[in-house]
């Protein structure tokens, strides 16, 4: 398999158009053992790619590099959740990034960052996928009380009075070192 140096595949994977070129630098990156996941970003974000071929890079370099999982579910969940506008790609984006929290659950950031691509005139993604999705975190993220203000919040959206105070008293509750 041809090599090629870092610069060519940042040029590749930035401006090219052919999906067999893309792939096969993208093959040979990965046979270098290339790692660096900002120069896999540059593919996340070629515009040429569509959804499907966005998914495939990156659940194969997540299975290549499993230390960069995390990182790579997070930035797809991100371009997803950016780009949902024309293709409505938030399922996408919750996807990974429950794939992310199943990477390092004690991250709390999946979780915000999810929360945060709501919207609520829409709402998509449904609040009750976002809810059970939150709740997921409980007993598994660092920080608890970050956690419990989302789910007070997402329950105060949905109108539901008593679960939204379930999750005020877990906040005051809170330990000093969970933060605030």
């Amino acid at each position: 398999m041809r090599t090629y140096p870092v610069e060519e595949i940042r040029r590749c994977f930035g401006a090219s158009t052919d999906f067999n070129e893309i792939f096969d630098v993208f093959q040979a990156a990965l046979a270098q053992g290339l790692q660096d996941v900002e120069l896999y970003r540059l593919l996340f974000w070629n515009h040429a790619l569509t959804p499907d071929e966005v998914r495939l890079f990156g659940e194969k370099l997540a299975a290549e590099f499993p230390e960069t999982a995390y990182d790579v579910y997070l930035w797809l969940a991100s371009i997803f959740e950016v780009t949902s506008s024309s293709t409505d790609n938030f399922e996408l984006a919750v996807h990974y990034y429950r794939r992310a929290a199943d990477s390092r659950p004690e991250e709390l950031d999946p979780y915000l960052d999810a929360c945060d691509c709501y919207d609520p005139d829409l709402n998509i993604p449904p609040l009750a996928t976002l809810i059970e999705f939150v709740k997921g975190g409980e007993g598994k993220v660092r920080n608890q009380v970050g956690l419990y203000r989302r789910l007070a919040h997402l329950y105060d959206l949905a109108g539901d009075t008593e679960q939204c105070e379930h999750y005020r008293r877990k906040i005051e509750e809170g330990s000093p070192e969970q933060g605030t």
